[in-house]
């Protein structure tokens, strides 16, 4: 359950937001819901969030492992659910999404993707892990655009994963609608 009310004021703003992610997402998003009690935080954070979206330099495959990374190593099951749905939106297999917490053992990544999800893990750990090395061996395939926004994306999935899981919020089904390819036998 839900350590925020999911349940905020129903205000004209409240209601336009709620509207909007609808169009966008099929449903209203739990982080907005609880958000909703303090809109001044939810209008920042949705300046925000749209911003990100904005943010191209590095390709999605890696964007998306790296945010999957962050949210398993922090424990956030909406953030686990809703960023699997997204993932799988641009392309990234779900078998390869739910192999992300055992990507050491998964013979599913190339080794410029194991690179990038143990970044991601070093960034989330306390204290962050990264080293100078794993930055130098980032830097045989990325640019330093790309690292910063590599970085960013992780530590933005943080915000998100600490938020999502500090407010108790668990998935919301996004995972279930992921296309599964029908068995052609």
């Amino acid at each position: 359950m839900a350590r925020i009310s999911l349940d905020p004021p129903r205000t004209l703003r409240y209601r336009a937001a709620g509207w909007i992610t609808r169009r966008i997402y099929g449903s209203e998003l739990d982080p907005a819901r609880a958000m909703g009690h303090h809109m001044g935080v939810a209008t920042a954070y949705a300046i925000f969030e749209a911003q990100v979206q904005r943010w191209r330099s590095l390709p999605h495959e890696y964007k998306d492992l790296a945010e999957m990374a962050a949210s398993v190593r922090i424990g956030c099951s909406w953030c686990v659910d809703f960023g699997t749905w997204a993932a799988t939106t641009h392309g990234i297999p779900l078998e390869k999404l739910e192999a992300v917490p055992d990507w050491r053992s998964s013979d599913l990544f190339t080794a410029r993707e194991r690179l990038v999800l143990e970044y991601a893990e070093a960034m989330c750990a306390d204290p962050p892990e990264v080293t100078d090395e794993l930055t130098e061996q980032l830097r045989g395939f990325l640019s330093e655009k790309q690292i910063v926004e590599l970085t960013m994306m992780v530590a933005v999935e943080n915000m998100r994963s600490r938020f999502n899981a500090a407010a108790g919020l668990t998935g919301q089904g996004f995972k279930d609608r992921c296309d599964v390819p029908a068995n052609r036998a």
